[in-house]
């Protein structure tokens, strides 16, 4: 058998063709939407999805039930606010997010100086300087030892008796940036209202087995792993998009994890597939129709620099409207064909669909299932 010469590199992968529903397939189950792929546990799914979006809290833990098979929400909050598997903090675009407690040691560390740099204008547009930033930030790590979980209300208080300015969005801002920083992240809801904690006493049974701090190139490449594996195939200005790092890092991550991936062409810029997932191609396509409902805010339609892959155009603005609102919407096999909303009463809670367009028979069985594992899922143990 002939040897290749020395120093000539192996010819690589050629690159897939796929078609837009081939890529919406593989992006359904990589990000547990397909019947294939529903998880079972709270914690391994935020984790393989690289996280929830989370600044409406009601809307974060419904994210869970379209991905998964029996969990319920009690799951969801018991994973929040009993095991700690999961922490509520700032990571992706600066915006809140639930995040695996165990990825959080290495996230934020990448994450949290970008949003600490581009929010330092506002802090003086607020009227603080740096030396009034680092006090605040001693004062809320000095409210905060011992004394469990402070509101927001309660923790500026405490800012307030130092001088330190907390009018308006000033305190509300320093927090953010306490969080940024590793300091504080939430700790369970109190009466309705949020609460923040340390998170060395809030994550303290699990802070000796969280890994190592890595280097920047090592974060990014892990992430763009992470969000790969949760989100391909996908590109590196959907990375960008999605994680709030500048292009010139989001390249770097995958340029790192090339020998990893297998290019896919199409119509517009290149993205890029786990060739570990490349096999999922090959398993069966059903005829089975099937609905989901996301919450606002769901991660698969932030996750992606553009939504006309699984949003028709013409139904663009009944699920962004703009202004960063991103509305509950339900998939019928893949596609957006409707809206959605939960209303809850004194009896328990009422999911009400609002289609884009007459649905077929099918369709309509496919949502009314998916509309009782949602009320399924939202009752509590003793409901």
């Amino acid at each position: 058998m002939a040897k290749l010469p020395v120093n000539v590199p192996l010819p690589l992968p050629l690159p897939l063709r796929l078609t837009e529903q081939q890529i919406r397939r593989l992006r359904l189950r990589a990000h547990c939407l397909d019947p294939l792929s529903a998880a079972g546990d709270v914690t391994a799914l935020v984790r393989g999805i690289c996280g929830i979006q989370a600044q409406d809290r009601a809307a974060a833990e419904l994210a869970a039930q379209p991905r998964s098979r029996g969990l319920t929400i009690d799951r969801v909050r018991r994973a929040l606010e009993v095991e700690r598997s999961i922490v509520r903090t700032w990571a992706m675009r600066g915006t809140i997010h639930m995040l695996a407690a165990d990825e959080w040691s290495w996230m934020l560390p990448l994450l949290g100086p970008i949003f600490v740099r581009k929010g330092r204008r506002r802090l003086r547009e607020l009227g603080i300087d740096e030396e009034t930033r680092d006090r605040a930030l001693d004062e809320i790590r000095a409210s905060l030892v011992g004394q469990g979980a402070l509101t927001r209300a309660e923790l500026t208080g405490k800012l307030g008796e130092r001088s330190i300015p907390v009018e308006g969005q000033a305190g509300y801002h320093l927090i953010y940036h306490a969080a940024l920083e590793g300091i504080v992240c939430f700790g369970a809801d109190r009466d309705g209202a949020h609460t923040f904690v340390l998170v060395e006493e809030w994550l303290k049974a699990d802070m000796a087995a969280l890994p190592l701090t890595l280097t920047e190139e090592a974060a990014v490449s892990r992430l763009a792993r992470r969000y790969l594996k949760g989100f391909g195939p996908a590109g590196p200005h959907d990375f960008a998009s999605w994680s709030g790092l500048g292009m010139r890092q989001a390249r770097a991550g995958f340029e790192s994890n090339m020998d990893l991936l297998l290019k896919v062409e199409g119509d517009g810029p290149p993205i890029y597939l786990l060739e570990e997932q490349a096999g999922w191609l090959d398993e069966p396509e059903t005829d089975e129709v099937t609905a989901r409902l996301l919450p606002m805010y769901d991660p698969l339609l932030l996750g992606y620099q553009r939504r006309d892959w699984i949003v028709p155009e013409k139904y663009a603005r009944r699920v962004h409207p703009g202004g960063g609102v991103i509305r509950a919407t339900m998939l019928v096999n893949g596609r957006a064909a409707g809206n959605w909303r939960l209303r809850r009463g004194p009896k328990g809670v009422a999911v009400e669909v609002e289609p884009f367009e007459t649905l077929s028979a099918a369709a309509t069985s496919a949502v009314e299932r998916e509309v009782h594992d949602l009320e399924r899922y939202c009752l509590r143990p003793d409901s």
